[in-house]
């Protein structure tokens, strides 16, 4: 705390503590604030807003249980809201890097609560006259079962509202994409190498389906993340809440967020360990994959625009060479495959500090918070510029399909059926030879009627079910 700055005293279990004048924080907080000056990471904004509704929900079932006065549990509720709305978040000043249960954080959250109550109730800030940080923001929970619930209700909350929104926008552009390139036959490509045609349509048609099991992802993700640790409190056993306490508040929190949250099967499991998170984060991380293969095609589709592949164009959405005047590059592409490089290590450090469960505790929570709610975010807020600002205004370059087509030699493939592999293979070595295409040779050697290669060497065919003919890949 600058030395100059006005500041008030508070005190905490350990005793006196300098706290800035004006902060709804108290001396815990400030304890922290001065332990761990590490990376200027904070809680974000989701975090916060679940921490502020688990205890709005609190203070309402503690008061349904009749342990809470109407006085009090109005003051908490109103305060924990302003908390949820995000009122206050500036007085959450604790780094990510913390205590590994998020004490730290629950603490700050009780004591803004508790201040803030003060102030509603024309009490100085400091106070704990009517409302304390302890025995009444806190009634009935730990910090080892509330950062858990946050976490879960945090990340449910984004998954649902933020990035199963942008996959189903991203998903409804490549379907459409998909009916809009049907027609466009251009040359597969497997090894890297030609292969025989496909339509431009099935490949868009199979990034829509990636997107829909995408979002079959998410919405398991959302299912594991619906069973919280609250009612735990400190190690499991629910010493010191009420046997009702953790039923009411799922009500209260299913009616704010129409998630239908429930009381874990088995308190241990779920604050000894964090496989729920590390699930959610795999299936997030699955979701990335998804979205680097497509992003990544679509680069190598679009690369040229002239001396690479070009079947597609891509929307020109700014320069992309401060020495090559008109050079455009897929911006988007690589913004999208880079975000899925930040989710990988995410997942990462998620999944060590899921397995740094430690009897009954995990002690690396805050990080893992931190790093499933980015996750999200990024992925979210990559997903919605993609769709706009790439694929929605992707074209198909018809006549550079057309040629790549038929210059390929997995063309022969459709000829194999009547004139044997080895006939083929020596067709398709002449074309790599002499850069003549497959059908020039095949005509020239006069090897089938006219009607019947043309019929054998038909892109459209070779698309279908079935193609030409038959044979393994």
């Amino acid at each position: 705390m600058n030395a100059d700055a006005k500041s008030r005293i508070e005190k905490d279990s350990m005793g006196e503590m300098q706290v800035p004048e004006h902060a709804l924080y108290g001396a815990s907080t400030q304890r922290a604030v001065l332990n761990f000056p590490v990376s200027a990471y904070r809680f974000s904004r989701p975090f916060i807003r679940a921490l502020g509704l688990i205890k709005w929900g609190a203070a309402q079932a503690n008061h349904d249980l009749g342990l809470l006065d109407a006085h009090r549990s109005a003051l908490i509720v109103q305060a924990a809201e302003e908390v949820a709305e995000g009122k206050h978040d500036a007085e959450f000043p604790l780094d990510i890097y913390q205590t590994g249960s998020g004490t730290s954080t629950n603490t700050n959250a009780n004591e803004v609560i508790a201040n803030r109550c003060a102030q509603l109730a024309g009490k100085a800030i400091g106070s704990r006259e009517i409302v304390h940080p302890n025995d009444h923001v806190n009634m009935g929970q730990s910090s080892n079962d509330v950062i858990p619930s946050a976490i879960h209700v945090s990340a449910a909350l984004q998954l649902k509202n933020c990035l199963l929104p942008s996959l189903e926008k991203l998903g409804t552009a490549f379907a459409e994409k998909a009916k809009q390139f049907h027609h466009v036959i251009k040359i597969g490509r497997t090894h890297l190498m030609d292969a025989t045609p496909v339509r431009l349509g099935q490949e868009f048609g199979g990034y829509a389906q990636q997107i829909e099991y995408a979002k079959g992802r998410v919405n398991k993700a959302i299912d594991v993340l619906r069973e919280l640790a609250l009612g735990g409190t400190a190690v499991g056993t629910g010493l010191n809440r009420h046997r009702d306490f953790p039923a009411k508040v799922m009500r209260h929190l299913h009616q704010r967020t129409g998630i239908e949250f429930y009381e874990a099967r088995n308190h241990f499991e779920a604050q000894g360990s964090k496989d729920a998170v590390v699930e959610a984060s795999g299936e997030i991380k699955t979701i990335a994959t998804s979205l680097f293969k497509i992003a990544n095609d679509i680069r190598l589709l679009g690369s040229g625009p002239r001396c690479g592949i070009g079947e597609i164009r891509l929307p020109a959405t700014q320069p992309g060479s401060s020495i090559m005047p008109g050079k455009v590059n897929p911006v988007l592409c690589e913004s999208m495959m880079m975000v899925c490089a930040q989710v990988f290590g995410n997942d990462t450090t998620i999944t060590w500090a899921g397995a740094n469960g430690n009897f009954e505790l995990n002690v690396m929570m805050p990080v893992m918070a931190h790093n499933l709610l980015e996750s999200i975010r990024l992925l979210g807020n990559v997903c919605d510029a993609f769709t706009d600002k790439c694929v929605r205004g992707i074209e198909a370059n018809e006549e550079r399909c057309r040629e790549l087509v038929e210059l390929s030699m997995a063309m022969v493939t459709g000829l194999a059926p009547k004139i044997g592999y080895d006939q083929a293979a020596d067709i398709a070595k002449e074309s790599a030879k002499t850069g003549r295409t497959v059908r020039e040779i095949a005509r020239a050697k006069k090897i089938v009627p006219e009607a019947e290669l043309n019929a054998a060497l038909d892109p459209a065919a070779m698309t279908a079910p079935g193609g030409t003919g038959s044979g393994g890949g």
